[in-house]
């Protein structure tokens, strides 16, 4: 099972993690004590509303991830989640199709369908067409990245004969399906490297229009539908799933805690674990990351 270090947003911790210093450094930090890839999550346009309840910034992640993969070897590169109908299916293909170049083929791209109404308003997307926006993507991606000439119809564009270059390692970039949903079970079994169930409280889920996972038997209830829809692939697809890591103070009392948590992932058949840090201002992020490699990844 591998570790990613999902990079904490900034969302009232005392510590400016919005700062591209910070990205580097700790992406140093998390390849020498032991992680395996380093995370990020994507809001372009929060509304205030949304951040005076719980919700936070972010950088870039394809920007931020970009940078990561020039200070770093072997860290995997994952967007967690990318909000796949924001963006013009062309540009996120070349996105990430040159992201996967410039890292070796490190980069994985974490994709949902996001749920901040907000947000799509900014951007000049119907949020009822998310669904429908995020299917077209989905098969104009994997036509941009065959490096082959391509036309296609969508929703608000029309591409015609389009050869887009440099294609991406094996023709392709690995596609981390997020969400819990039926429709997004579909699209993982027909598209996607991997499935990241959603794991938040019953209310986020909600929120998010999303069925919860916050037990093992609603998981293995999503596992089910799953290998239904994915038929011989299923046996393919990686497993992501994430758990918030305790305050470095706190490590001596919760190391047990965290490695039964970690026993029970391994159980259920996890590839990938996402771990969210907790930290003050004192001590500061790399220190986290640091002590958690040390405690979790190298014992």
């Amino acid at each position: 099972m591998r570790f990613i270090l999902q990079y904490p947003e900034a969302s009232g911790s005392g510590i400016d993690l919005l700062d591209a210093g910070a990205m580097t450094d700790l992406a140093v930090a998390a390849e020498k004590a032991g992680w395996h890839g380093i995370a990020l999550t994507e809001h372009p346009a929060p509304s205030s509303r949304w951040l005076e309840t719980g919700g936070h910034q972010s950088l870039d992640p394809f920007v931020a991830l970009a940078a990561a993969a020039a200070v770093t070897t072997n860290l995997a590169l994952v967007t967690n989640i990318s909000v796949i109908p924001y963006r013009n299916p062309l540009l996120l293909a070349k996105s990430a199709a040159t992201l996967n170049r410039m890292s070796e083929g490190r980069f994985y791209l974490g994709a949902g369908a996001g749920y901040l109404k907000s947000e799509y308003f900014a951007l000049g997307v119907d949020f009822k067409e998310r669904n429908a926006l995020f299917e077209e993507a989905l098969q104009v991606m994997q036509l941009h990245w065959k490096g082959e000439p391509f036309t296609f119809e969508g929703r608000h564009f029309s591409a015609r004969d389009i050869q887009a270059l440099p294609a991406p390692r094996n023709r392709s970039v690995p596609i981390w399906m997020g969400g819990n949903s039926d429709a997004a079970l579909r699209r993982a079994a027909t598209y996607a490297a991997g499935w990241m169930p959603m794991t938040a409280p019953a209310s986020v889920a909600k929120t998010a229009r999303t069925p919860p996972v916050t037990t093992t038997e609603q998981l293995q209830e999503r596992l089910g539908v799953l290998k239904e829809f994915a038929g011989e692939r299923y046996e393919e697809l990686e497993l992501i799933m994430g758990f918030s890591g305790p305050r470095l103070n706190d490590f001596d009392r919760d190391a047990e805690r965290v490695k039964h948590r970690i026993g029970e992932l391994e159980q259920l058949g996890v590839d990938w674990v996402f771990v969210g840090p907790a930290w003050s201002p004192a001590p500061g992020p790399q220190e986290w990351v640091e002590a958690f490699g040390a405690t979790f990844l190298k014992g």
